[in-house]
């Protein structure tokens, strides 16, 4: 088992910086979706950081469930714990968060505040190759840039149980995906997503990130990397010289995306109602408040062509309903997501 892209890359006491690793999955029978991410992260020095913890490093567990039949129960919660209640192992890797545990292979741990009590034991069979969204220089000596990210386990196979609320759900090789972000400052905006289920395609994963940046005051226009595994081929879309004819746009609910090689073009978009999104706060190390407005219950169309001579002909359509998993950030909170990811004590 190779778990190195899964190993911390930020020394615990390093300021200024955050490090995320977050699984995705969803329960088959119900068609519920889940979103647990473990965060460690050390807020710069001089911006007085976020209570309770001020420029302390702390860590953080955050637990979402999206319910496409019972909207009610639709919820996400988060805590905060201090820097001496998180732990970190290289050999095999694993990170702790009072006494919850990240591994390459499972996770394990529990979570309440806000009226509810979610507890997880999850394991899956690693994936045998990472999948690598961005361009391949930006992840040269440790990853250029502000932000960083790479899908150590893509699509595997995750069995074991999850309580929530009382609800127990058992998983016996439910798809999911495990990825792994570290950085020191988010987007001005961005749009990521992610399907591993699409019907009738058995071994597809599609990965997408959306971004503008902001430089020197002035709001860059939007760039867009795009990965596809489908019938045992690797597309990606994602080197400097796709992201400048590759196009995408975002919104509330809705995330679209072109992008094309030579050989291969891809068209498609992920979508949901405002009611099955939460929006979840984010604080960068520097202090910057952003709002993300994530989902794992929306629906995915894809459009794949091949070049046939001079035209392009199409190759597959693909359909993913209540299986793909996205987000929109921004620095302004979405007035039409209503529901909070709440921070909890």
């Amino acid at each position: 088992m190779n778990d190195s892209d899964n190993q911390r890359r930020w020394r615990p006491e390093q300021p200024g910086v955050y490090e995320v690793w977050y699984t995705t999955w969803n329960h088959p029978k119900t068609d519920q979706g889940f979103w647990l991410r473990f965060i460690t992260e050390a807020p710069k020095l001089g911006t007085g950081g976020s209570p309770p913890y001020g420029e302390a490093p702390r860590g953080e567990l955050w637990f979402a469930r999206f319910d496409p039949k019972r909207p009610d129960k639709t919820f996400g919660i988060h805590k905060r714990f201090r820097g001496e209640l998180v732990t970190s192992a290289t050999d095999p890797f694993s990170v702790q968060i009072s006494g919850c545990h990240q591994g390459h292979d499972h996770s394990f741990g529990e979570l309440s505040g806000g009226g509810h009590d979610v507890r997880w034991d999850l394991r899956w069979v690693p994936a045998a190759r990472t999948l690598r969204p961005l361009p391949d220089l930006l992840y040269a000596r440790g990853g250029i840039g502000d932000t960083h990210y790479h899908v150590p386990n893509p699509r595997v196979p995750l069995s074991g149980t999850l309580l929530v609320d009382g609800e127990e759900l058992t998983f016996e090789r439910a798809i999911a995906g495990q990825s792994h972000v570290w950085g020191k400052k988010h987007a001005y905006s961005w749009a990521w997503g992610h399907c591993g289920e699409f019907v009738g395609a058995p071994d597809a994963v599609l990965e997408i990130l959306g971004a503008r940046l902001q430089r020197r005051g002035i709001t860059l226009p939007p760039t867009m990397v795009v990965s596809l595994d489908l019938d045992g081929e690797q597309h990606r879309l994602n080197q400097f010289r796709h992201a400048v004819f590759n196009r995408g746009s975002w919104g509330t609910g809705r995330a679209a995306f072109s992008a094309w090689s030579p050989r291969i073009k891809i068209e498609g978009e992920l979508t949901c109602t405002p009611d099955q999104m939460v929006n979840a706060p984010y604080v960068d190390p520097d202090g910057t408040e952003l709002f993300c407005a994530n989902t794992m219950i929306g629906d995915a169309r894809v459009t794949v062509w091949k070049r046939d001579g001079t035209r392009w002909r199409e190759h597959r359509r693909l359909e993913a309903k209540r299986r793909a998993q996205f987000e929109i950030g921004s620095r302004v909170r979405d007035a039409l997501v209503t529901r909070p990811h709440v921070l909890v004590t």
